[in-house]
């Protein structure tokens, strides 16, 4: 709903999208809301962006995404 911040694309076609970037003065839906990883796959008829759970022992609270980047090994 508050839109994603930055996608990157893997070459197999899985995106991962992040979500919740907050600044000072801008505007959220959800201000109390912490940021989120989706992973959509564009192979499907009808992707959809799926959230992925955040390993325990993680401060998810805190949790303000700014951009992502993929390795692959």
């Amino acid at each position: 709903e508050a839109g994603s911040e930055d996608i990157d694309i893997l070459p197999n076609g899985l995106a991962f999208i992040s979500s919740g970037l907050k600044y000072p003065g801008l505007k959220s839906p959800e201000p109390e809301k912490p940021g989120e990883i989706f992973l959509m796959d564009l192979n499907e008829d009808n992707p959809r962006a799926v959230e992925l759970r955040i390993s325990r022992g993680f401060d998810v609270a805190s949790f303000i995404p700014h951009g992502i980047s993929t390795y692959v090994d």
